[in-house]
Order: structure tokens, then sequence, then C-alpha cells
């Protein structure tokens, strides 16, 4: 496995178990006195390891999804002893998601070995299925039949050699967590490397999925402040887009969010504090008992399907988020019980505020 290489997995388990200590002096200044602009609520596990098909895994992970021909289609990582690699499962409702079958990816052309994080659309210039996911660098996987697991293509690299701006001091290329969302003229490539930087890499729409290049840092932070897990979407019937990050806060994992006008723009804070987050543990009430510390990577729930990933703001935003079940200290990072719940916005917030309809 990659893992080595590409991820230091034992920084990141000390990172989640250790997410309980003390937030960064500027991020507790940026807390003092902060009002909170998101609410959400929280379903209770919707996708776990006891779902049929996924008793062998110990965690469910990295969740992505569509809403297509009347079912939610959903990717994540699997967690086993063996490694980390993907799964998939669909249903039409919500309330359905708990009896999904969840059927690993293993035999189609995704194959076996380090497979993890992956993010699903649908490019409509080509009339295919993209599934982007980190195998140590950026790879992607083709289909024409999202509703056939076993039809997705072997895995290709975006890139040919790591951009040297990713590199680390030893010359390793430290990047992660990769996620694609274009607009007229441009594909953007965004990823993060646990260490406070978020970058982007673009390319010309017609090109894609080769050409990415010019990769540059959009945002740098503090190490847990610009974790992983980044996100990024265009809000409906504006010129805004929508970036959220997970950072690390003193109640578990949180996510920072911030827009622009333009995905090459300038990212302008919205709800960037522990006790100001986009969701996290400040802004999360729960149905049923409380089952996990703060909220980890996941996605919104789209309007759309295509590469342009549009949300809707005249609608309650909802995100399938990946959360950390109670557990024995000393867990070791792959044998975490996480599983995967929905987060549904309650009230009003920044997002819904930009609904024409208001």
């Amino acid at each position: 496995m990659a893992i080595t290489k590409y991820r230091t997995w034992a920084c990141v388990a000390a990172a989640f178990l250790g997410a309980v200590s003390a937030a960064s002096a500027t991020q507790a200044q940026a807390d003092t006195g902060a009002k909170g602009l998101f609410e959400w609520r929280s379903s209770a596990p919707l996708i776990t390891p006891s779902n049929a098909g996924a008793q062998a895994y110990s965690g469910l992970k990295d969740s992505s999804v569509v809403y297509f021909n009347g079912s939610y289609h959903v990717f994540m990582t699997t967690a086993a002893p063996e490694g980390w690699n993907m799964a998939y499962a669909r249903f039409k409702d919500w309330s359905e998601a708990p009896k999904a079958r969840v059927v690993s990816l293993k035999p189609s052309g995704v194959g076996p070995g380090y497979r993890a994080a992956p993010q699903v659309f649908y490019f409509a210039p080509q009339k295919l299925w993209y599934l982007v996911y980190q195998g140590g660098p950026p790879l992607y996987s083709t289909t024409a039949n999202i509703e056939d697991p076993m039809s997705w293509s072997a895995p290709k690299p975006f890139f040919s050699e790591p951009p040297a701006i990713v590199k680390n001091a030893a010359g390793e290329a430290a990047w992660l967590d990769f996620w694609v969302i274009c607009d007229d003229v441009n594909c953007h490539l965004f990823n993060t490397d646990d260490n406070g930087h978020l970058f982007r890499s673009q390319t010309p729409i017609g090109r894609f999925p080769e050409g990415f290049a010019d990769t540059k840092i959009v945002l740098t932070g503090g190490r847990d402040d610009i974790f992983e897990a980044s996100m990024h979407y265009k809000i409906a019937g504006t010129n805004t887009y929508l970036t959220a990050v997970e950072a690390i806060g003193p109640r578990g994992r949180y996510f920072r969010s911030w827009t622009s006008d333009r995905l090459d723009g300038e990212w302008r804070p919205l709800a960037v504090s522990a006790s100001n987050s986009f969701a996290g543990s400040d802004n999360v009430a729960f149905d049923g008992p409380a089952w996990s510390e703060g909220v980890s990577h996941g996605e919104l729930v789209r309007r759309g399907h295509d590469q342009t990933l549009t949300i809707d703001p005249c609608r309650p935003l909802r995100f399938l988020y990946q959360g950390l079940e109670p557990h024995a200290p000393g867990t070791e990072y792959i044998n975490l019980p996480y599983s995967l719940g929905l987060l549904t916005a309650t009230g009003s917030n920044p997002i819904r505020r930009m609904c024409p309809a208001r």
C-alpha cells in the first residue's frame, strides 16, 4: 500500500484521537464572542458496517453522493484490517439507507489496493461519470452507467508527476482528498495536505481530464485550521461559490467555510471558527442520542449531478458526513468505527438567504 509514502496514517490517527486538545491561539481568538451562522440536525447513523455487504469493514468514511434517476448513489471509503478501498450503495429514500447493500468496488476496474476518498460527478461534455479518488496521487475512473458498480474503468492518473509545490521537505508528494469542479471555461482540482494548505490546479474544460497544471496554494493557515477533506460548490442562481475545509477543534472535527465570486478568485471567510463553524459540535443537534463528536469528511447533497457541483439555496442544505461512534481508547485509526449520517440545515443561514424567492 502507498499509505506510508503519501499520508502518514499514524499522524492522522493522532489528529483524530487528539482532537480534544486545545485549539490554536488564532482559532481561539476567532472563537471569542462568535455567533453561529449555521444550525443542523443529524440523523442516526444511516450507512454503517452493519449494513448488508459491509460486515467485513471496521468503518465507512469519506462519502460522496449524487441523486440520479430516482435514487441516491453513495460512494465511500472502506476501512478493513487488510487496508483501504471503496464501495457503493444505492437507495431511493434516506429512510432506506440503513438497509442498502454496500458493494465493494474491488471487483470493478477500480481494483484492489489503496483506494480512498471518492468524489463522483457526471461530466456532461463527454457523457461520462467520473469517480475521482486517491491512490497516493489523484486518480480517476469512468463509466457510462453509474447504476452498475462493476462498470468503472481502471484507474488513470491526472498528473504524470506531482507538482513541485505539493512536495514536502523530503521531496515526497504530500497531497490528498482530491476534488474536481468545473465552471464554463476551466475544470479545477482542489486538494489539501494535512498541514495547513489548500491547493488548486486547473485545465481548460475542453482538455479535461488531461492538462492539469498551474498548481497554487489558495488558502493557508495552521495545520489544524486547514487540514483535509475540502469540498467546493456553485450556489444556484448566484455568482457565488462555496468552499468548506475540515479542521480539528477542541470538540472533534468541524468544517470551516468561505465564499468567492470565482473558483480561481479570492476566498472570503464565512463561518471559520470552532464556535461559528459551517458544521461541527457547536451547531449540530441529534435526532436521538448524540452518536458522534464532530463532523468529518463527506459531501453536500447537490441539486444536480454534473461537473458544476451546484447546490440549491432555496432548499435546506443536506450533508452526508462521517461520524465517529463510541470506541475503545487507543483504537487504531483503521479500526475506528466510522459511519455515515445525514445533517439537515435548520432555520436561516447565509446560503439559504441567497435564495431569490426570499
